[in-house]
């Protein structure tokens, strides 16, 4: 191929910090080509879209590809559940048609943040004090699928990396640091130890093959 287009589709704007993360898995998988990433903006259409089916639909028409990446957040749900509702969603908009695409779902044990607790360096950087002293209460790598709320994990983690006070931390904007954080991270193979990600991978992998045989 001369390049391959995906385009993911997400529960909210937040999870286009998944695109990175999955660009690297890709060339982890032996994706040489160029590749060029979209996520899935439909806050613009005049009629939103409802429903996961509907997403889908509305993201294959507005941002054609080869490869179909579905994120749901499982928040108290298991990882089972929120890849099988997914892949109904999936049947339903392909059917049997000869033109379905391969697709991957996309499920973090709990939420997107959950896979960005990886480096304490990248962390500070993203804060904007990369040499801060403080230390950082990062999560034990193999219980990030346990956190209750990881999304809230890191957003401490940023206001403490950030070393700021009063007003000035007040006005710190620990969301959109996000977007810069996962653009730090380089190295993304710590996930490899949580199941979730293996599945990601292991799909990933499954999809690829796919298109190669086509």
């Amino acid at each position: 191929m001369t390049d391959l287009r995906y385009t993911l589709v997400s529960d909210g704007s937040s999870d286009q910090a998944l695109l990175p993360l999955i660009s690297w898995s890709l060339r982890g998988g032996g994706v040489v080509s160029p590749i060029r990433p979209a996520w899935a903006d439909l806050s613009g259409l005049r009629q939103r879209p409802s429903g996961l089916k509907e997403r889908i639909r509305a993201a294959l028409s507005y941002y054609p590809c080869e490869l179909l990446l579905v994120h749901r957040d499982c928040e108290t749900q298991e990882v089972a559940t929120r890849q099988n509702e997914i892949r109904i969603a999936l049947d339903e908009v392909f059917g049997s048609s000869s033109e379905r695409i391969p697709a991957v779902c996309v499920v973090p044990r709990r939420m997107t943040e959950a896979w960005l607790l990886i480096s304490e360096r990248a962390i500070r950087m993203a804060a904007g004090n990369p040499s801060g002293r403080t230390p950082l209460l990062m999560p034990v790598l193999n219980r990030l699928e346990d956190l209750p709320d990881p999304k809230e994990v890191l957003f401490s983690l940023f206001r403490t990396a950030s070393e700021l006070h009063g007003r000035r931390l007040r006005s710190l904007r620990v969301r959109g640091l996000i977007y810069r954080l996962v653009e730090l991270i380089d190295d993304f193979s710590p996930l490899r130890n949580l199941p979730a990600f293996v599945a990601f991978e292991q799909q990933l992998g499954e999809a690829l093959q796919q298109i190669d045989a086509e």
